[in-house]
């Protein structure tokens, strides 16, 4: 993408963080009655474009620190979709240490870029992305000790060229359910209006349950929830989103299992993969503004 272009998509999406948020879905009778029949949710964290190579006050760190230690949950487990190559990320020795970290700590490093920068795959001719993933999927197997199995695309941009590509490296594309609207925004990157934007997505994913789009998982339903451990306010505030996401739960009706979040790896590796869209052409509801960005109402 050209600078005129990443300049409009951070307006775009800057303008939709600043905007009006739409008050929640409300429950009707037929829903609070259909939610009745299914199981709890689990939340299934995931956390896009790190690791970060900063070395001072590392958000990457401080991340991984509050899903450890928190009042709600020790050690919880979460999906790293991690850029392998890019400088400032898994390609610095800084971030290849904290891979290990994750790895270590009984997380899943998920593929997003082995390129140098945030790329979107689309843009690579063929050889490009053959290398790219190649790659990635060797970095991420050299830490791991097992290949990747995760991928979560750029941009949240895929077509069927690059879809077929994931296929053959063993990739599955695991979008999402909640989204903190986090990411990298030039000039801005709090989020003011994060309880009552959550409150919101987490009413319009109480709809999908009550009409059992989601799967059940070892009795559960994961719910998907996207963050980026390179934005320092994410990383200060990691604490209370995980607060926030029960707090939405609560207030729109969806009972939580008794561990909210998942701690186990394999557990963690089931329901994401459970998750996963199955085919190029499956319709998908991307998060915030990227549906209209791409100019389409699937993938």
């Amino acid at each position: 993408m050209n600078k005129l272009y990443k300049f409009l998509i951070a307006s775009v999406m800057a303008a939709g963080l600043l905007g009006c948020i739409a008050a929640p879905i409300e429950m009707t009778p037929q829903t609070e009655q259909r939610l009745r029949a299914q199981p709890p949710i689990r939340f299934l964290l995931t956390f896009d474009d790190g690791p970060s190579a900063s070395s001072w006050w590392n958000p990457t760190e401080t991340v991984l620190d509050s899903l450890a230690r928190n009042p709600l949950q020790p050690d919880i487990k979460a999906v790293f979709f991690v850029q392998t190559r890019a400088s400032r990320a898994g390609g610095s020795e800084i971030g290849q240490g904290i891979m290990r970290r994750e790895q270590v700590e009984g997380h899943i490093l998920g593929f997003h870029t082995a390129t140098p920068g945030h790329t979107n795959h689309r843009s690579l001719d063929p050889q490009e992305l053959e290398q790219a993933l190649t790659e990635g999927c060797a970095d991420i197997a050299a830490i791991s000790g097992t290949p990747a199995v995760l991928l979560r695309p750029p941009f949240w941009n895929y077509d069927k060229r690059t879809f077929a590509a994931y296929q053959q490296h063993g990739l599955h594309v695991l979008l999402t359910d909640l989204s903190a609207n986090d990411g990298k925004i030039w000039g801005f990157n709090a989020s003011p209006r994060r309880r009552s934007h959550m409150l919101r997505s987490m009413s319009e994913v109480r709809e999908r349950i009550a009409r059992g789009e989601l799967p059940v998982v070892d009795g559960v339903i994961p719910v998907v929830v996207t963050f980026h451990d390179l934005n320092r306010y994410t990383a200060r505030h990691t604490r209370e989103y995980l607060q926030i996401l029960l707090d939405s739960a609560r207030a729109s009706g969806v009972k939580t299992a008794d561990k909210p979040f998942y701690d186990d790896r394999d557990a963690l590796l089931r329901a994401a993969l459970a998750r996963t869209v199955r085919d190029a052409s499956q319709p998908v509801q991307l998060p915030g503004l990227w549906n209209w960005i791409w100019g389409r109402n699937a993938h």
